[in-house]
């Protein structure tokens, strides 16, 4: 257990019997009153946030996550298959559990998944990933960078925004944070 004051951004918490990630904290003390915490929660098996006035005095139970090293197998449309580096384990995930970390998964692609009570709780995709375009427009012969881009689509069906002259079949390097073209890989 910890003070409300030492929440930090990034840390897990257990709220009203759910596990909740800080994502922004304020420690207001005004004049004449007792000094409060201000949170934003976001609540990891429902996705939403909640806002909580804590009392600088009340107490927050803080969770310390199991992370594994995981290499993304296969999915079969309603699982996504991963495998534990170390003792060679399957666990299966869903779409809904996943959320946007699916448009960044590769065969062979070595994740961090974060585990709480022997359950995966969330995936950590490294920052970037290299991923080939399947779709986009005729590349620009003598196209330089600047500020034009064009939409391309990837193997995950992912669409980047990417220079004019990328042509389909290039391997490309993806930020995983924004989704954003990096260079060519």
């Amino acid at each position: 257990m910890i003070a409300a004051t030492q929440l930090r951004p990034g840390m897990i918490v257990k709220f009203n019997n759910e596990l909740h990630t800080v994502f922004s904290m304020v420690h207001r003390t005004p004049g004449n009153l007792r000094g409060f915490v201000q949170a934003k929660m976001r609540n990891l098996r429902t996705g939403s946030m909640t806002e909580h006035r804590f009392s600088s005095e009340d107490k927050v139970e803080r969770i310390s996550l199991e992370e594994h090293e995981m290499e993304y197998l296969y999915d079969d449309s309603e699982y996504f298959y991963f495998m534990n580096t170390e003792s060679f384990e399957q666990i299966h995930l869903t779409r809904d559990q996943l959320g946007d970390t699916v448009n960044y998964l590769i065969p062979q692609l070595r994740v961090n998944v974060e585990f709480y009570e022997g359950k995966p709780i969330s995936v950590e995709p490294p920052p970037s990933v290299e991923m080939t375009v399947t779709e986009t427009e005729p590349g620009l012969k003598g196209a330089t960078v600047s500020n034009v881009t064009k939409p391309a689509k990837t193997d995950t069906g992912l669409v980047v925004q990417v220079p004019p002259f990328i042509n389909e079949g290039e391997k490309i390097r993806v930020s995983t944070s924004d989704g954003s073209y990096l260079e060519r890989a």
